[in-house]
């Protein structure tokens, strides 16, 4: 969700600078609501569970893609699956760009030994590049963003128009070394919460962290659980109407910085360094695990890696200083 995300500030400023380019974007069709309010952008569903599964799938998609007329292909995810359909482009003639991931680079950052600890090409960068080898050159200096979305939810609307400040948290994230200790998220939200002017939404999916989330709003009646309550596209909506999202290294980060909220994130085996610090953010945002404590940090470009000893890194991120971060962006 993060990587597809992070393209849409990318695309935004590439139909912005390029008004009369027109522009399809394949991807699953869970990921059209990121693209929705981008003009002159087919979004085109991916089916990868029956029509477009497997290679003879990835020929039909070459040919249904055909009908859009498509001069060029940017391949911004550079797996087997996509290489395959830019290579049909290729051999038909077709302009193509790939995004390089920097593999080498990344492996340099999070290894052991040897470690080169240096900031690396951000994502933004990398698809700016795709699109400079197809002859079009993006700015990204000077962003534009999406107006705040009408929230559909009258109860929910009300709650943010009444609320001085409205701050997301997304506690969670896909692997457990970047998770902020439930705990300590705890003291973050009971702190933010006490200010009664602030409502407090918290975001994730499914039922285990429907439950935690539940335990983490407690009885307080300025924290509100989203999970499960409202459809993803009205989720989309809230989100945008934040004043501050406070993410891990993760989706939600990406999709509250492309619609141009201000994201605090929190780092434990991964590092902003990789170049995944969410769009349009600085590092002053990026509250990271303490180094001198945990020097083979970063371990893991995308946390799926598991260091024995390195289990608490992220206790070394004070819950004081997140709310100290939240507070100082809130007086922007």
């Amino acid at each position: 969700m993060g990587d597809v995300a992070m393209t849409v500030p990318v695309l935004r400023a590439l139909v912005n600078q390029y008004p009369r380019l027109k522009i399809t974007v394949i991807s699953r069709p869970f990921f059209q609501p990121f693209f929705k309010d981008i003009p002159n952008l087919h979004f085109f569903a991916f089916d990868e569970k029956e029509r477009h599964k497997g290679i003879l799938g990835l020929w039909r998609l070459f040919q249904d893609l055909k009908e859009f007329k498509i001069d060029a292909f940017a391949d911004l995810h550079n797996v087997l699956r996509s290489k395959v359909v830019r290579s049909l482009f290729a051999l038909s003639g077709k302009k193509i760009a790939f995004v390089d991931k920097g593999r080498a680079e990344k492996k340099a950052l999070t290894r052991a030994e040897n470690k080169i600890f240096q900031p690396l090409t951000t994502m933004f960068e990398r698809h700016q590049l795709v699109f400079e080898s197809l002859d079009f050159p993006i700015d990204l200096s000077q962003p534009k963003f999406p107006p705040k979305a009408k929230i559909s939810q009258p109860e929910i609307a009300a709650i943010v128009a009444q609320s001085k400040n409205t701050i997301g948290i997304a506690p969670f994230a896909q692997y457990d070394s970047k998770v902020y200790p439930l705990d300590l998220m705890q003291e973050v939200i009971d702190a933010l919460a006490a200010n009664e002017n602030q409502t407090i939404f918290l975001f994730g999916g499914g039922q285990n962290e429907k439950e935690q989330l539940q335990n983490l709003a407690g009885d307080k009646k300025n924290v509100i659980n989203m999970a499960g309550k409202i459809p993803f596209q009205d989720e989309l909506n809230v989100i945008s109407n934040l004043d501050v999202m406070l993410s891990m290294d993760s989706g939600n980060g990406h999709i509250a910085a492309m619609l141009g909220v201000p994201v605090v994130t929190l780092w434990g085996a991964t590092h902003p360094y990789a170049g995944f610090l969410p769009f349009n953010q600085t590092l002053d945002n990026a509250l990271v695990s303490d180094r001198n404590q945990f020097p083979q940090l970063p371990t893991s470009v995308y946390g799926n890696k598991k260091v024995a000893g390195y289990e608490n890194a992220m206790r070394t991120i004070l819950p004081e200083q997140v709310v100290a971060r939240i507070e100082e962006i809130l007086k922007w």
